[in-house]
């Protein structure tokens, strides 16, 4: 990326074309590299000229913005933002998306009556965002070893996942794939805006038959249910039996962020399996291998079944996975792990590093 985010904007409403064009050209750093009026076209101009970020309309004549998702990152992986007017009655729409591989969603920006814009601020957070984004990608990144310690016994057991860019379909895919009963709270960080993370909840538990809750302050943990941070703040377990949201590190990158959750389970003796997945940057990388180095079990996602490999990817060049599977592989191997945890008793080891428990 040169000096300024260059930006590709579909949609095929011209007034809303025209407020998302404005808030874009609002910044000096931000260009709008093309406009189109339907996903086919998007495809056609991001092959002949790559954007850094693309905003994503969800309705639209002949090709849907989840088709064109899915092929933009199939052909000509380029960061994807939805922008839509409304998540009621477009949930299922805006989460194909975000598991076809878009990096987050957020409402679109409206021209008033007098020709004021409302809704920008959000648009221009979520692209700054962005910008931040790619040039991590261009960092180079050194590898460090992980040194392991015995695992921790197993009283106290969660599972915490970690998850980005393609990560609802992903997450959705390992919680229905987890062995029944689940016999431990399940922790999950999705980067994803406000608007839409009661939705993905809804979607969650019903796409995996686990009952999700959103976290909005102090909350006990139960067996068998899923929680995410109801906001854009950071989900932390607070003591070995609740969890709650944080402001606290205001400057992280993500909100929520999963280097944010794993370093709270690693503060309160919390043990486990941790999972990271598909995913844009490299957040939860880093506390991944702190787990690692505490005794817990870690899986990453492996190449060949994430959106994107950054997040996975880092975790793998660290050594700070025990394991690097598919997306359909994970759910037995955590099953494995915590079977193994509980038919050997409390002082059962999770495992060491590049075995199979």
């Amino acid at each position: 990326m040169s000096g300024h985010l260059r930006v590709g904007i579909v949609n095929d409403m011209p007034i809303a074309l025209e407020a998302i064009r404005r808030v874009v050209s609002s910044r000096q750093e931000y260009r709008v590299a093309w406009t189109a009026t339907d996903g086919a076209q998007a495809i056609a101009r991001c092959r002949d000229n790559r954007p850094d970020v693309i905003l994503m309309d969800m309705i639209m004549p002949g090709m849907d913005g989840v088709e064109a998702t899915r092929r933009i990152m199939a052909e000509s992986a380029c960061p994807i933002l939805v922008v839509t007017a409304s998540v009621e009655g477009n949930a299922g729409r805006v989460y194909e998306a975000l598991g076809a591989g878009a990096l987050d969603a957020v409402p679109t920006p409206v021209i008033g009556l007098r020709g004021e814009i409302g809704g920008g601020a959000s648009l221009l957070r979520k692209l700054a965002q962005v910008a931040l984004l790619c040039a991590d990608e261009r960092r180079e990144s050194g590898c460090a070893s992980a040194a392991v310690v015995p695992a921790r016994p197993c009283e106290g057991s969660v599972i915490a996942i970690g998850a980005s860019t393609g990560g609802p379909k992903a997450i959705a895919t390992l919680l229905s794939g987890l062995p029944r009963p689940v016999t431990v709270p399940i922790l999950v960080v999705q980067h994803l805006g406000s608007e839409y993370v009661k939705g993905l909840a809804t979607w969650l538990s019903e796409a995996s038959g686990l009952p999700s809750t959103l976290v909005t302050g102090h909350t006990v943990l139960r067996s068998g249910t899923v929680f995410l941070a109801a906001d854009e703040r950071h989900l932390v377990c607070d003591t070995g039996q609740s969890v709650t949201v944080v402001e606290e590190p205001a400057n992280a990158l993500h909100r929520p962020s999963v280097d944010v959750l794993f370093a709270s389970l690693r503060s309160v003796g919390l043990s486990g399996v941790a999972a990271l997945l598909t995913g844009m940057g490299r957040d939860g990388a880093e506390g991944l291998l702190a787990l690692r180095r505490a005794g817990w079990w870690t899986i990453a996602q492996d190449r060949e079944s994430s959106v994107v490999w950054g997040m996975p990817g880092e975790a793998s060049r660290l050594g700070a996975a025990c394991e690097l599977l598919g997306i359909g592989d994970i759910p037995r191997a955590i099953g494995r792990a915590l079977a193994r945890c509980q038919a050997e008793g409390p002082r059962a080891r999770l495992g060491a590093a590049g075995g199979t428990p």
